[in-house]
């Protein structure tokens, strides 16, 4: 007999009903109180999905977040201005080829780092209680932030990208240990650049953020581990 283990990488399609309350409260339509219900409506629905299919690990379908690593600049501030474009750029594919969306302009960190408030607690918080089954919540790896960084507008506030990164680092496992108090037991970190460092056409921005290929790939795996390592009680995923 072969066992098969599956689950939701994190993320799930938001329903419609969720997009559009998410424009109304943009536009000053219906109030947070209001918002919280149909979101947290839509989180009930991802839930019921995965348990009914017959999963063993479930998220929230990550309902709450504007892009799956949105959640740092939301409860960190000093990222300076940016819109969803910032998690987006690159070359995207589909049945009409190939769309490609370059790199906003301006995009650097310009202040230290500030947590404001945990990033993914209360997700989790809301979660576990909602569910019997393992609760996976997800958190962005370190290594992705180098595209937050700018040696030109972020000099003042961070004037290497090591310097940069070693407070991200800081934030997620400051992350990770409030996760762990309050029970997760699966925690996964999405999105290390390996694949993009191994592509031609992608390695030379990150090469050009001052690490080689060789440093993102030894260094890059160090700030990873850097994250989950002194955990014993949580198992720790990786979205490649």
């Amino acid at each position: 007999m072969i066992n098969l283990h599956a689950d939701v990488v994190g993320s799930l399609l938001r329903p419609p009903e969720l997009l559009r309350a998410q424009e109304q409260l943009a536009a000053g339509a219906i109030g947070h109180a209001h918002f919280k219900e149909i979101e947290d409506r839509a989180v009930d629905q991802a839930i019921a999905l995965q348990e009914e299919v017959g999963l063993q690990v479930v998220t929230d379908g990550e309902m709450r977040r504007q892009s799956f690593q949105s959640q740092m600049t939301a409860a960190v501030s000093g990222f300076g201005e940016f819109t969803l474009d910032a998690f987006l750029w690159g070359d995207w594919y589909d049945e009409g080829g190939t769309h490609s969306k370059p790199r906003p302009a301006r995009l650097g960190v310009v202040n230290k780092l500030e947590r404001r408030r945990y990033l993914s607690a209360d997700e989790f918080v809301y979660l576990k209680a909602k569910t019997k089954l393992i609760p996976k919540i997800t958190l962005p790896s370190p290594g992705l932030w180098a595209n937050f960084w700018s040696a030109e507008r972020s000099k003042n506030a961070y004037p290497t990208l090591d310097s940069f990164l070693a407070d991200i680092v800081q934030i997620l496992r400051d992350e990770v240990e409030e996760l762990v108090r309050l029970g997760a037991a699966y925690i996964q970190l999405d999105a290390p650049h390996y694949g993009l460092l191994l592509d031609p056409k992608t390695r030379p921005f990150y090469e050009n953020q001052g690490w080689s290929l060789e440093q993102w790939l030894s260094l890059g795996a160090e700030l990873d581990n850097a994250v989950t390592e002194g955990y014993p009680g949580a198992t720790f995923g990786l979205h490649v």
